[in-house]
C-alpha cells in the first residue's frame, strides 16, 4: 500500500507531505484547487510521462517520492530482482523532473530506467478514471483478470510449460529435418570428403607441432659439424682434461711441503676441469638433439604437404580440418541414421502437441465456466449503479488454430448498454460515465484477485448523484476492505464513506502575488463542514450541515 507521498516544486505545489493509511481515502476540494496536479505528480512517481511544465515556476527541478509498504512475495519485488535492485521491504519510488525536460528515476535510491520505474509502478498502483484505458484496453489483461478470478494461475503456468516443451520438440524436429535435407543434397560429396578426411586424420595443433620439429631438424643439420668439432676439442682425444688432471696430481704431491704456493693453482685448475666437463655434457646433449633420421624429416615434409593441400581443397585452415572432419562424419551419420531419428522426433512432437492441446482445451473449458460466474457477479453489481438495463459479457473466443503460451483463448470484456442494442467491447460501447461504473463493478468483484494493492479512482462519480453516488461510495468502501483505495470525488455520498478525508485547497501567498496547493487531513467536525459545502455549494446552510451529519452517521 501507499504509505507516504512527498511532492516538491510541482506546478502549484511547493512542499507537500501526505501520510496514507489502509482503507478508503477521499480527496475533495473546489474545482481548480489542485486535485489533478496531485494525481499528475503521483503518476510521475509511478513512471508517467515527464514534462518540463510540471516544474514550479522559478524552480530548477521538481521531485515526487512515493513510499510503499509491500509484502515480500509481491510481483514488484520480482521486478526489482530481475533488475539487480535491493529489496529492503519498503519500496521508495522517486522521480526528479528537471526544468529542461529531462527526468531521473530512482528506486530505493538506486538509479533506474523510466521503463523499470513504470513496470514497478504498474504493479503497485492502478489509476482509473472515466477516460483512463490502461486497465481495460489490452485484451491480454482481460484474460489475466478472468484467470485470477477463477484461480487458474497454476493451470495457466502448466500450459505455459507444455507450450515451451511443444516448441522445443518442434524446433528439434525442424532442425533435424532441415539437416537431413541439406545432407541428402550433398550426399556423394559428403561421403567422399568424410572418407578422405577420416583417412588423413588431422589433429588440432598438428601443423604447428610439425613445423616446429622440421625447423629444429633443419637448423641442427647446419650446426652439427661445428658442435662435433667443439666436442672433440673439449672432451675428445685432444681434450686437455687428462693433462690437467695429471698436473693437478703432481702439484698435490708437491704441495705437502709448500701448500701456500700450490693450493691456489690446484683450485683454479679444478675449476677449469669442471667447466670443461660441463661444456662437454652440453655439447653432447646438443649433438643428440641434432641427431635425426633423414627419413623422419621426409615424413614430416610429406605430412605437412598433405595437410596444407587438404586445407586449400576445403578452404579451411589446417587447424580447422579436425572439426570439419567431425562435421562431415556427423552429416554422413545423419544421412544413414537420420530417417530413424526423424521418426522419433516426429513422434515426440506429436505427443508434445497432444499434451499441450489437452491442457489448453481443459483450460478453455474452465475459462468458459468461470466467464459465466464472472458475468453473474458483475451484473449483480450493476443495478444499484443505475445500470440495471445493461449487461456485462466476458467474451471468450477459442481458436485452436492460433495456439499460444496461455492457450487458445482470447478474452475480452464486452457490454450491452441497453436491451436490443448490439453488444461490443467495453471501451467502444460504454460512455464515459458508464465505463467508470462498469469498471467499479468489475473491480469490486475482483477486489482481492488480479489487482494492484493500491487503486486510485479519479472522479468516477462525475455526472451522477443521489442513489448512484451512494452506491458508488458503498462499493468503494467494500473495495477498500480488500485493497487500499484513493478516490478524487465531488460526491458527498462518496466522501462520507471515507476512512481518511483529505481536503485540497489553494492558498494565497506573498500578499496574493502567488498561490500554492495545500492538503489537510480533516477531523470529524471539519469533515462535516466539507461535506456540507459539497452538498450546498458556496453558502453552507444549517440544512446542509444536518444532511452532512446524516450522511456521516449512515456511513458509519
Amino acid at each position: 500500500m501507499l504509505a507516504r507521498l512527498s511532492i516538491r516544486d510541482i506546478v502549484l505545489i511547493e512542499r507537500l507531505d501526505i501520510e496514507f493509511a489502509t482503507g478508503l481515502a477521499v480527496l475533495t476540494g473546489e474545482t481548480g484547487a489542485g486535485k489533478s496536479i496531485l494525481l499528475d505528480a503521483f503518476a510521475l512517481a509511478l513512471g508517467g510521462r515527464g514534462d518540463a511544465g510540471l516544474v514550479r515556476h522559478g524552480a530548477e527541478q521538481g521531485q515526487v517520492i512515493a513510499v510503499f509498504d509491500i509484502a515480500k512475495n509481491h510481483p514488484a519485488t520480482k521486478i526489482l530482482a530481475e533488475n539487480g535492485l535491493d529489496d529492503t521491504g519498503e519500496m521508495i519510488l522517486r522521480r526528479v523532473q528537471l526544468a529542461d525536460g529531462r527526468t531521473r528515476a530512482f528506486i530505493n535510491d538506486q538509479a533506474i530506467s523510466v521503463q523499470t520505474l513504470k513496470a514497478v509502478g504498474a504493479a503497485l498502483v492502478e489509476i482509473h478514471g472515466q477516460h483512463d484505458e490502461r486497465a481495460l484496453v489490452d485484451a491480454a489483461t482481460h484474460r489475466r483478470l478472468l484467470d485470477a478470478f477463477a484461480g487458474l494461475e497454476k493451470d495457466v503456468a502448466a500450459v505455459e510449460t507444455l507450450w515451451d516443451a511443444r516448441r522445443t520438440a518442434n524446433t528439434e524436429l525442424e532442425e533435424h529435418r532441415a539437416g537431413m535435407e541439406r545432407a541428402a543434397r550433398e550426399a556423394d560429396y559428403l561421403r567422399h570428403a568424410s572418407d578422405e578426411l577420416k583417412q588423413l586424420a588431422p589433429k588440432d595443433g598438428e601443423e604447428t607441432s610439425l613445423a616446429s620439429r622440421r625447423t629444429t631438424m633443419m637448423q641442427g643439420e647446419k650446426i652439427a659439424s661445428d658442435l662435433r668439432e667443439a666436442q672433440e676439442v673439449v672432451g675428445g682425444h685432444n681434450s686437455p682434461v687428462a693433462a690437467l688432471s695429471a698436473a693437478v696430481r703432481r702439484l698435490e704431491r708437491r704441495g705437502v711441503n709448500s701448500p701456500a704456493l700450490v693450493e691456489p693453482a690446484v683450485k683454479a685448475i679444478d675449476i677449469a676441469i669442471n667447466a670443461l666437463e660441463e661444456a662437454d655434457q652440453h655439447l653432447q646433449a646438443a649433438l643428440a638433439a641434432t641427431d635425426f633420421d633423414p627419413a623422419e624429416l621426409e615424413r614430416i615434409e610429406e605430412r605437412l604437404f598433405s595437410l596444407r593441400a587438404a586445407s586449400r581443397k576445403y578452404s579451411t585452415p589446417v587447424d580447422g580440418l579436425a572439426a570439419l572432419a567431425a562435421k562431415y562424419a556427423a552429416d554422413v551419420v545423419l544421412i544413414d541414421a537420420g530417417a530413424s531419428r526423424l521418426k522419433k522426433l516426429e513422434q515426440a512432437a506429436i505427443e508434445a502437441d497432444a499434451r499441450y492441446a489437452a491442457a489448453a482445451k481443459k483450460l478453455s473449458a474452465a475459462r468458459q465456466k468461470s466467464a459465466e460466474k464472472l458475468n453473474k457477479a458483475v451484473n449483480a453489481e450493476l443495478a444499484p449503479l443505475k445500470l440495471e438495463r445493461a449487461k456485462f459479457i466476458t467474451q471468450v473466443t477459442t481458436d485452436e488454430a492460433a495456439p499460444g503460451p496461455q492457450g487458445f483463448d482470447r478474452v475480452e470484456f464486452w457490454v450491452q448498454t441497453n436491451p436490443g442494442t448490439k453488444p461490443g467491447p467495453m471501451m467502444k460501447v460504454a460512455s464515459g460515465g458508464e465505463l467508470s461504473r462498469f469498471l467499479l463493478a468489475l473491480k469490486v468483484v475482483l477486489s482481492d484477485r488480479g489487482s494492484a494493492p493500491t487503486l486510485v479512482f479519479d472522479e468516477i462519480d462525475t455526472g451522477v448523484g443521489g442513489a448512484v453516488a451512494d452506491a458508488i461510495g458503498g462499493r468503494l468502501a467494500r473495495l477498500a476492505g480488500k485493497v487500499q483505495v484513493m478516490a478524487v470525488t465531488h460526491a458527498p455520498q462518496v466522501a462520507a464513506r471515507a476512512d481518511q478525508h483529505l481536503l485540497i485547497s489553494k492558498d494565497a501567498l506573498d500578499k496574493g502575488k502567488r498561490v500554492a496547493t495545500r492538503v489537510n487531513a480533516l477531523a470529524a467536525d471539519h469533515r462535516r463542514e466539507e461535506i456540507a459545502r459539497m452538498l450546498a455549494g458556496a453558502e453552507i446552510t444549517a440544512e446542509a450541515r444536518a444532511a452532512a451529519e446524516r450522511l456521516l452517521k449512515a456511513a458509519s
